[in-house]
């Protein structure tokens, strides 16, 4: 893996040893301390990548199911036995606690798993004598170089919620991880290539603006999946797709949690801490707006209120509930919006900003802020920190109505113990991932992740079927075969003689 206090690039098979014009800085969050340097990768060095991912691709797609399912079985069990490392180097440069960091590599490794069953997935169709002495067969096949983007708050989990059925479906992969995090990714390549997984195949880049837009503009890359804010999203998308390329880009969230009145207020509360500070709220399924419809707003809030009290901030790995933010200029940004809210009207019931933690980490407590109006900038924008603001509503319409007319359209949760309810609700609300008394209703791997509206651009969510299908092309063949009497005789085969 090479030192820790300069991160290279990966590209065939090995770290890059050309020379390097501009680097990056990565903090250990809970210290405030540079830890390592990251290369930024170059015009020149991402060109560079391109080739040889595309001359890896030559050989990797003829590569066979079993070969390529081989290599991700093997990949599965070094991830399993080095999970506690990969979740220690996440901690170090995220700051998340180091359970959410292993159960980050848990849910990633779900669909390394559901990628080891792409042979049944890459299964075509086949149709007998559509016309006379005429077949028809559909088949996939790869697409070719593609390109991962993939954000700081999950650097293990969100790339593997790519990767996997990229390369099992015969691609070459190059990953762009973000600057701020990039180790748990180097990890992974150097597991891919104990794995068996051929050099060439699996190649990571580091940067800023200046790889992402040659990932966007290289003819040689074929397709790009992304994580991240809805602008650079939107940017992603067009500017793939203008390019010739296949997009899949995930933007931001503003996931509503609804409490209706004959919800469990306890386990509604449990739910909405957990859901909101988890990962310090740097996820894009966290629980930013709990809509309750009164007359249980009063009682939620103050159970919400004492749950937040036992909620110990401090340095991931010393067993702690929740981590520092992952920079100092986000966690500033971060404590600007609790500064909007308050100067709007909103109530700030638990105030994170007075939280004092020893050394200069990037520490934000839990806030909760109560009486937000839609109106507000911290209801309209997503804050990506442990911020929760309460919405009050007067009716299940009204709850639903915030929710269908937000822009995002990402997760959303309803508590209730009421069946009937619940069922209207996940047939009209508008929004892409939905949760029934869940507070974070992401699916398994052998469904797709991905919202509606501005939470995302493109066609296609991420892993399942729908990751399969964005990971390949189809193919129709239809064929004739004359008859074997031509020259059939000489197979044994009778002629019309």
């Amino acid at each position: 893996m090479g030192q820790r206090n300069e991160i290279k690039h990966w590209i065939n098979g090995s770290l890059y040893t050309g020379k390097t014009e501009r680097h990056g800085e990565v903090f250990n969050p809970a210290t405030g301390e540079v830890t390592a340097h990251v290369d930024f990768a170059t015009p020149e060095v991402i060109d560079h990548a391109v080739n040889v991912a595309t001359e890896a691709f030559a050989s990797w797609r003829h590569s066979s199911l079993t070969k390529r399912t081989q290599v991700l079985f093997a990949f599965r069990e070094l991830m399993n036995a080095n999970k506690e490392k990969i979740a220690a180097l996440i901690t170090a440069e995220h700051g998340k606690v180091l359970s959410d960091a292993q159960g980050e590599v848990v849910r990633g490794l779900e669909v390394v798993e559901f990628a080891c069953g792409i042979p049944h997935l890459l299964k075509g169709g086949f149709s007998e004598e559509v016309s006379t002495g005429v077949d028809v067969y559909s088949i996939r096949q790869p697409l070719g170089p593609v390109a991962i983007i993939s954000p700081f708050n999950f650097p293990a989990m969100v790339p593997m919620w790519f990767f996997p059925i990229a390369l099992a479906t015969g691609n070459t992969v190059i990953v762009k991880p973000s600057e701020k995090d990039p180790s748990a990714t180097m990890f992974m390549a150097q597991l891919l290539k104990d794995a068996g997984l051929p050099d060439g195949v699996f190649n990571v880049l580091h940067g800023d603006k200046v790889a992402v837009d040659g990932l966007l503009e290289h003819p040689g890359i074929k397709s790009v999946s992304f994580v991240g804010s809805t602008p650079i999203a939107q940017y992603v998308y067009e500017t793939g797709t203008k390019n010739g390329k296949r997009v899949q880009a995930l933007g931001g969230a503003k996931n509503h949690m609804i409490v209706l009145p004959d919800a469990d207020l306890d386990l509604a509360a449990d739910s909405a801490v957990n859901a909101g500070f988890g990962s310090a709220g740097e996820r894009c399924m966290a629980i930013s707006a709990l809509v309750a419809v009164e007359p249980v707003a009063d009682a939620l809030v103050k159970k919400i209120a004492e749950r937040m009290a036992k909620i110990v901030v401090g340095d991931g790995t010393k067993g702690c509930d929740m981590g520092p933010l992952v920079t100092k200029v986000h966690r500033d940004k971060v404590a600007s919006y609790i500064d909007a809210g308050e100067a709007e009207g909103g109530t700030v019931v638990v105030d994170g900003r007075t939280l004092k933690v020893d050394g200069n980490g990037f520490f934000l407590g839990p806030t909760l802020i109560d009486n937000v109006m839609p109106s507000m900038k911290i209801y309209k924008e997503e804050i990506f920190g442990p911020v929760l603001s309460v919405i009050r509503a007067k009716s299940y319409d009204e709850a639903l109505h915030l929710v269908n007319s937000h822009m995002y359209g990402n997760g959303t949760a309803i508590f209730t113990n009421d069946g009937g309810a619940a069922r209207r609700f996940q047939n009209e609300v508008e929004v892409g991932m939905v949760g029934i008394n869940v507070p974070i209703p992401v699916p398994m791997a052998y469904y797709s992740f991905g919202g509606w509206k501005k939470s995302l651009f493109g066609d296609s969510h991420a892993h399942g079927t729908e990751g399969v299908h964005f990971f390949t092309r189809g193919k129709v063949v239809t064929s004739r075969w004359l008859d074997p009497s031509h020259g059939g005789v000489n197979l044994g085969f009778p002629t019309n003689n």
